[in-house]
C-alpha cells in the first residue's frame, strides 16, 4: 500500500491500562484518514505498522490498524 503523508505531520499513541491515545495535529489527522481510506479499499488482512522509527513521535507505543 502506498501511504500519502501531509508535510508537518505528527503523531503521538500511548498506552495506559486499557486505554489508547492518539494525539495529532491538523497534517497528522488528515494523513491518518487518507491512510484509512486506502486501508479500507485494501484487501482483507493488509494492516498498516506504525512505530516511532517510520511514522510516531518519540515515546509512542506502536500501533497496527488491521482491515479483516
Amino acid at each position: 500500500m502506498d501511504m500519502e503523508w501531509i508535510e508537518g505531520f505528527e503523531i503521538t499513541v500511548k498506552a495506559d491500562g486499557n486505554e489508547v491515545l492518539i494525539s495529532a495535529n491538523i497534517q497528522g489527522l488528515l494523513s491518518l484518514a487518507k491512510h484509512l481510506v486506502t486501508l479500507a479499499k485494501a484487501e482483507a488482512g493488509s494492516h498498516i505498522h506504525y512505530d516511532e522509527y517510520n511514522s510516531l513521535e518519540d515515546g509512542s507505543v506502536d500501533l497496527i490498524i488491521e482491515k479483516v
